[in-house]
């Protein structure tokens, strides 16, 4: 194991989540996997959270919107946003933390990996 910290993977695509709970944990990390923004606000994985994956289109609420409802709640976590629709990123408000990266699916396993150990060190 990397460490004891978690990982959230956010993303209303299921085979999306099943991809890259595989992924992480064949590489030692500890995952949870949330089918859309509102399961996961209203769960403890806020506050476990130690580097959040993120899709930015989602049914309910964009995950740049839930990044900026967190960051209201006083929760600033780590994001790396990945989406289908580059042309969908937009920056979050001021009161939120720039994300990590952004990344178009599909992507390179090899960057998103080097962008977690980043957060996680």
């Amino acid at each position: 194991m990397h460490n004891e910290a978690m990982i959230a993977v956010v993303d209303n695509d299921e085979s999306v989540r099943l991809a890259l709970d595989s992924l992480l944990r064949s590489s030692g990390y500890t995952v949870r996997t949330y089918s859309g923004t509102h399961e996961y606000l209203n769960s403890d994985g806020p506050l476990i959270t130690s580097c959040l994956i993120c899709d930015i289109q989602m049914p309910e609420m964009d995950g740049i919107t839930m990044h900026e409802e967190l960051a209201a709640r006083g929760m600033h976590i780590p994001v790396i946003f990945i989406t289908g629709n580059p042309s969908a990123q937009r920056m979050p408000g001021p009161q939120a933390m720039k994300p990590i990266a952004f990344f178009p699916k599909p992507f390179s396993i090899e960057k998103l990996l080097a962008c977690i150990e980043k957060v996680l060190s």
